[in-house]
């Protein structure tokens, strides 16, 4: 629908609201007389409970594959031979286990390309609610594969928790950027972050032989997928619903208010409603764009690049391949065989330490120098590893230098790069847009997962310990782009960094049009809008 089509219809359905000049929304309740930036105990719980029931479980079905790996593979191979009467073939075999790992990312895409249309009729919260399906059938499947004798089970598993884990990655940032006040915008969406990591440490911490790592109790490394799905299930539905989707989506002006006062824990939310009435007023279109009307979009044209940009670079930075080399690196050290699982628990620890420590600082450093300085370091280090690595044998301390460079580059790429191409597709787009936005972003994020674990075995055998110079060049490129292109988003509005932006799209965007009455100070005139009012004097005028 064009902007003619629109010429003769209010901009959203039901009752016309009339807005306020700047700074005049009626207040309700006392004045606070001071702005509330802290955490207030709703954000708390929404992003824990969130986070708990989504990011973590992503992280945890990252990492949960790899100690069980041996014990899985033996259960391949028995199956085989009970069904054919003969020991499958160890290529066969190899190919199953790598179709079983990297459908994880094959069901992520599906899941990112449902979002969408699973968001416009259940919005966000009860998107992440009916996930918890997904979650609970996926646990049943990959738990009950043994016992079942069919690992036809546990292939499928993965590809439904894949799907699982799309969606969450999607609708997860998308919901908390909306709930959350600007101030604290890049911690609370930090948290997504954390609890990947904290989720890749409970796989790491589970599936030692001590705990689930053995033979006869591998399954239920897959079963504990259970219990974070169904703690999001009974907390969620007792936190509100987006405000800015009530407001927008469901035009309910009066629910989202209250979602404010719930979330931000006052009664006096004038500012935040003004801020997103704003917003209102910038739009346009209030529908949801389409992914092919953002790629066409003049005005967000270089907002889209830098979010392919960053979801590339966050999977093709080359953290992957980090764990191919771990094992290595620590017997190189002298670490003994049989402590080594131990030992790549450190690494674990690290993540989440890193991921912790950005959700602190963020706000005071803002976005730009913790993704350019944590491309910058993983560079260096990559490049430094190479040297370590194809030098180990020459003296006894090269490899404990090896250790340490990896742990630098876990720690640079979780202080920065690990969670904030999340956050920066949330900020970017308004509210029309960020469904597609996140379905671009998601897209990019799983294919280039999936390229990652078709290609790097072949990169590796053709390049040996010089494939992180391939990693290198990508995080180099990545902090050049970004130094070059990304604007700082902290505690900017969605139209301070759409402006941040307008130079180089080379287009003015609808706010440089369309928000005469918000940047005026004074009060403007404000007349009826019959049926055959433009958008633009709708917009002008104030109305939602």
């Amino acid at each position: 629908m064009d902007s003619q089509e629109l010429g003769s219809a209010p901009l959203m359905q039901g009752p016309r609201h009339q807005g306020p000049p700047k700074g005049s929304w009626p207040r309700s309740g006392k004045p606070s007389g001071k702005r509330n930036q802290g955490w207030s105990c709703w954000l708390i719980v929404a992003s824990l409970v969130g986070a708990f029931g989504s990011s973590f479980l992503y992280g945890y079905n990252l990492s949960v594959v790899n100690a069980p790996t041996q014990h899985i593979k033996a259960f391949y191979n028995e199956t085989w031979e009970r069904r054919l009467g003969q020991p499958i073939d160890p290529d066969t075999l190899t190919l199953l286990w790598s179709v079983t790992v990297s459908i994880f990312a094959i069901g992520g895409l599906v899941g990112t390309l449902l979002v969408k249309l699973i968001g416009k009729f259940l919005g966000r919260k009860h998107t992440l609610l009916a996930n918890n399906l997904f979650a609970v059938a996926a646990a049943l499947l990959m738990t009950c594969a043994l016992w079942a004798g069919a690992f036809e089970m546990l292939v499928v598993g993965r590809f439904v928790m894949g799907v699982d884990g799309g969606i969450a990655l999607s609708v997860l940032p998308m919901y908390l950027s909306e709930i959350s006040p600007k101030e604290i915008r890049g911690s609370l969406g930090q948290v997504t972050a954390i609890f990947i990591c904290i989720g890749v440490f409970a796989g790491q911490l589970l599936g030692l032989p001590e705990l689930l790592g053995q033979e006869s109790t591998w399954p239920y490394l897959f079963g504990v997928i259970v219990i974070p799905a169904v703690v999001q299930l009974v907390s969620l539905p007792f936190l509100p619903e987006s405000p800015r989707y009530l407001l927008f989506e469901k035009h309910d002006q009066a629910g989202a208010e209250k979602a404010f006062q719930r979330f931000l824990g006052k009664e006096d939310v004038s500012r935040e409603m003004e801020e997103v009435l704003e917003e209102g007023r910038m739009q346009r279109d209030i529908r949801p764009v389409s992914v092919w009307e953002l790629l066409r979009n003049p005005c967000v044209r270089w907002q889209v690049l830098t979010v392919v940009v960053t979801m590339a670079c966050y999977q093709l930075c080359g953290l992957n391949a980090i764990w191919f080399y771990t094992d290595s690196i620590f017997g190189k050290a002298g670490v003994p065989p049989e402590n080594i699982p131990y030992i790549t628990l450190s690494t674990g620890g690290i993540e989440t330490l890193a991921s912790i420590f950005s959700g602190l600082v963020i706000e005071r450093l803002g976005r730009r120098p913790l993704l350019i300085g944590g491309f910058g370091l993983m560079t260096l280090f990559f490049g430094i590893l190479t040297v370590t690595l194809t030098l180990q044998d020459r003296a006894s301390w090269i490899p404990y230098l090896s250790i340490f460079c990896i742990l630098a580059i876990i720690a640079s790429f979780c202080s920065g790069p690990g969670g904030i191409p999340f956050i920066l597709t949330g900020e970017f787009f308004q509210q029309s847009q960020r469904p597609a936005a996140f379905i671009v972003a998601g897209t990019v994020n799983w294919l280039s997962n999936f390229a990652v674990g078709l290609l790097f075995p072949f990169i590796q055998k053709s390049l040996h310990t010089y494939c992180f110079l391939v990693f290198a060049a990508i995080c180099f490129t990545g902090a050049l782009y970004l130094y070059f292109v990304l604007p700082e988003t902290k505690n900017r509005t969605h139209a301070e960094i759409s402006q941040a932006f307008a130079g180089r799209n080379k287009a003015s965007p609808p706010e440089g049009k369309t928000d005469s009455a918000v940047t005026d100070n004074k009060p403007s005139e404000q007349p009826d809008a019959g049926p055959s009012s433009t958008p633009d004097k709708q917009v002008k005028n104030g109305i939602v």
